[in-house]
Formats: structure tokens, sequence, C-alpha cells
């Protein structure tokens, strides 16, 4: 698969030229400009390269920790598997944690359920312990 770098630094340049970062909190689900990746990174998808994160620690209002999410349902240790909402599963990337800034997100999509995002978190801790 070919990537489209230029294409991506014409938006990377729009999103680093916002002004305002949007307010946000963990357990959100937010549509995010990950961007065009290196290798098996997760890459964003569209004209503005989106995808979804759940936001797992917000540090202060500019930066938090995110993992990207994919509507493909997948198995194994680094995968955690969720109802997003009443009829869709999705995949939390578990091995794609990531520190991002604000001024990546477009909109808020969600809100994990509490008792999803306490599972999210000790998974997270178990693959890093």
């Amino acid at each position: 698969m070919v990537k489209d770098y230029k294409h991506w630094h014409k938006n990377k340049n729009i999103v680093e030229g916002k002004q305002k970062r949007v307010f946000f909190h963990e357990r959100e689900i937010w549509l995010c400009h990950l961007g065009e990746n290196v290798g098996f990174e997760e890459d964003g998808r569209g004209n503005e390269f989106l995808r979804p994160v759940v936001i797992l620690r917000k540090f202060n209002n500019e930066i938090f920790w995110a993992v990207p999410l994919t509507k493909t349902t997948k198995k194994g240790s680094y995968y955690f598997v969720f109802l997003f909402s009443k009829e869709v599963k999705s995949a939390a990337l578990l091995s794609q944690l990531k520190l991002i800034d604000a001024k990546r997100l477009k909109y808020k999509m969600s809100v994990m359920k509490e008792d999803d995002f306490m599972q999210l978190k000790q998974r997270i801790r178990q693959l890093i312990a």
C-alpha cells in the first residue's frame, strides 16, 4: 500500500494551526486526526486521516493518552473488544497506545461504559507489567 504523506502533511499543517483545543474527558471516544504513519503504526482514514480513539488518561487540557479503535473484531492479548453502541462491536488496539495533542481531536462520538473502561485499563496494566 502506497502512503500519501504529502496529503497528510497538508492536513497536519491545518491541525497544527488550530488556535483552540476542545475540552475532553477520560472515557470519551473521539474522532481524531491520527494521520499517515510509518509501517504498522495505526493510520487515520479518509481525506482527513481520522480514526476513533478512546481517551485513556488526561494529563492536562493539551495532551492525553489514547487507544485507537477499529471496527474489525480482533482476538488476542493486544485487543480489547467492547460494544461501541447497542449493535456495533469495536476493538481497542492496546499495542497502539499513544500520546496525543488535543489539537488532533475532531469531534466526540460517544462515551465508553464505565465497566468497559475499567476492563480496558486493567488489560493495559497487564500488557505493560
